[in-house]
């Protein structure tokens, strides 16, 4: 997902930003041939992501700062774990430190809180994903991190599926009507999803063809309706105010898909430290 492009652009407009014309307080107290050595270590458990972020933070600074982690993407970390050594320049360290955290801490963070609602769902088939609330221009890290962490992917933009919400509805008319326009004038390999508040909605959607159904916002005993009456002929996806609490009694429901923004909206970031 995260080609070495991508990262390098986010990464260079992140080092401009912390930089500036330049890191004032590094660069007057070393020079370039001066060699340290740090260590990434975690001061809480969760799940590691970020690690080739990380090292590229570093990289960019400088090709002979080297970065050797001992662990890799999706593992699982303890308090107390070191993540890695990073050798070389310590005008580059020290200049590339908070950058590179913030980029680790965050998507770690974020991959931690995805492993903590998928696996409360247990064995149960229900998928959680995320939303399109992310953080602008950062979106591909972040869902990155919930694939990281064990969870799947919604629509990464609004040209990957035509989803039809309360607004569009009431600008079409109707479901039906939304649904209909839709499937004339878009791809075939585009698939159709349509935002239900209640059972009758959810009726309309069936009957129209809709090939994703939204529940939104609707207490288990609804969604267990909904999902007897779409009856396998759409994919049935559970949305709003999902809880690390209920999230499993959502997926009992009988529904494929939950989605969620809290795993990335409200992730904590991971407590990381890169000491010296």
């Amino acid at each position: 997902m995260l080609n070495s492009f991508y990262i390098e652009d986010h990464i260079k407009a992140a080092l401009k930003e912390d930089i500036g014309f330049g890191d004032i307080t590094t660069e007057n107290l070393t020079d370039d041939d001066v060699a340290l050595c740090a260590y990434l270590n975690t001061r809480s458990d969760g799940v590691l992501c970020g690690a080739e972020v990380f090292t590229t933070v570093f990289k960019l600074l400088s090709p002979k700062i080297d970065v050797h982690f001992y662990f890799k993407d999706g593992a699982i970390i303890k308090k107390g774990d070191k993540l890695a050594d990073i050798k070389g320049s310590a005008k580059y360290i020290l200049m590339g430190e908070r950058v590179a955290l913030n980029y680790i801490q965050r998507m770690s963070g974020i991959a931690t809180e995805t492993r903590k609602y998928q696996s409360a769902i247990g064995d149960l088939p229900a998928k959680v994903v995320d939303t399109r609330k992310t953080t602008p221009n950062f979106r591909m890290f972040e869902k990155y991190a919930v694939k990281t962490g064990g969870g799947a992917l919604h629509r990464f933009n609004l040209s990957d599926c035509a989803m039809i919400k309360d607004n569009h509805i009431k600008f079409a008319g109707s479901i039906t009507n939304a649904v209909q326009k839709l499937r004339k004038n878009i791809s075939h390999v585009h698939k159709i999803e349509v935002e239900c508040d209640n059972l009758d909605q959810v009726k309309e959607a069936v009957n129209a063809g809709a090939d994703i159904i939204m529940l939104d916002n609707m207490p288990c005993s609804i969604m267990k309706e909904a999902c007897k009456i779409i009856n396998k002929s759409a994919i049935v996806e559970a949305s709003g105010n999902v809880t690390l609490e209920s999230v499993r009694s959502i997926a009992e429901c009988g529904v494929d898909i939950i989605s969620t923004s809290a795993i990335v909206a409200k992730a904590p970031t991971l407590d990381l430290g890169l000491d010296m």
